[in-house]
């Protein structure tokens, strides 16, 4: 039988022209009826279905197409030094493993559209995305967020900090024109999304009034302020606390001088191909996990746990900083 993907070389113009005319009407054919069967996509890439409507994509309804792997591979955000994160999370990993009864392997990403294409094609179980490239984790890689870091009386969230050197000059908002300001990537939300969103409300238009430099992470735009490599940086208010708690910078040789209202954290999400029970597992091993006297507890302080989310309802505010950034989830946009 011939591969669809590779004709025999030796079968003549015509009928290659013929199988080639049947195999794509074949393809045309099942993804038409992919799509009727699919009620309701929105954004989602047409590989998922969201007939329920609450922005995420709908398991498989074929049991085969579930997946309840002996080992399941975990990642969070990308960050300057996975090293240090990795033995951060090994508490949890270990109590993930406990209730779970799988393996977990900690997968250290480099990029947001690394962790997302590794969850997209399968490689990647359970993830941790930053508040920007989550929507793209939903809709390019049937990610579902189900969890996120908070306190105990349910409150969570951070705020995008406008961050410069005491002795720069900048006081306000103003002053950042013809400045070099440093933005962290593309897609993330308080490094990019939501001040190119934000500030011109503010009287400053990213990317005409000053220039934008990309320096790849929230770590990096905050160590280059203070080497007075940027004269300012917006940042996530989360990040830099963490920063200064283990004294990568000096709190008292910058000032900030604009701070939103709070986003949402980082979502932790699993793929939408999980088997319901092991899904269960995952969920029940997040919020039972108690941070107190872990070294997780210790890097994320201000949170005491995991608490239950909605994507549809918790990022809308991200969704519609996006909307009006004119993004649309496609992988030539997870930058």
């Amino acid at each position: 039988m011939l591969h669809p993907f590779r004709l025999n070389r030796s079968t003549g113009p015509a009928l290659t022209s013929v199988m080639a005319a049947a195999l794509l009407a074949t393809a045309v054919g099942a993804s038409d009826a992919r799509a009727q069967d699919c009620p309701n996509r929105g954004d989602l890439d047409t590989r998922y279905c969201d007939a329920d409507g609450d922005l995420v994509a709908d398991a498989p309804t074929d049991p085969d197409a579930l997946v309840n792997p002996d080992t399941l591979v975990f990642a969070y955000t990308p960050v300057e030094d996975p090293a240090i994160y990795e033995d951060i999370w090994q508490p949890f990993i270990d109590h993930l493993e406990e209730v779970t009864g799988k393996d977990v392997h900690f997968f250290a990403v480099q990029s947001n559209s690394a962790e997302v294409e590794a969850m997209r094609s399968g490689r990647l179980h359970i993830a941790g995305f930053s508040t920007g490239p989550t929507p793209f984790a939903v809709n390019l890689a049937g990610a579902v967020p189900f969890a996120l870091m908070g306190a105990e009386d349910g409150r969570f969230g951070y705020t995008l900090q406008l961050y410069t050197r005491k002795d720069s000059g900048i006081d306000k908002m103003e002053d950042l024109k013809g400045k070099r300001v440093a933005h962290t990537s593309p897609t993330s939300n308080s490094g990019n999304q939501a001040p190119r969103a934000l500030f011109p409300k503010e009287g400053i238009v990213p990317g005409e009034d000053y220039e934008v430099s990309y320096s790849g992470s929230h770590d990096q735009s905050m160590l280059g302020v203070v080497a007075g490599d940027y004269d300012a940086a917006p940042v996530a208010s989360e990040v830099v606390e963490r920063m200064a708690d283990r004294g990568l910078y000096d709190p008292d040789e910058v000032k900030i001088i604009y701070e939103s209202k709070p986003f949402p954290t980082t979502s932790y999400t699993y793929a939408h191909n999980l088997a319901p029970e092991l899904k269960e597992k995952i969920e029940e091993a997040f919020f039972s996990f108690d941070m107190e006297g872990t070294e997780l507890g210790e890097e994320f302080a201000g949170v005491t746990k995991f608490i239950p989310i909605s994507y549809k309802d918790d990022w809308e505010v991200i969704r519609d900083i996006q909307a009006a950034n004119g993004v649309t989830y496609t992988p030539e946009n997870l930058k």
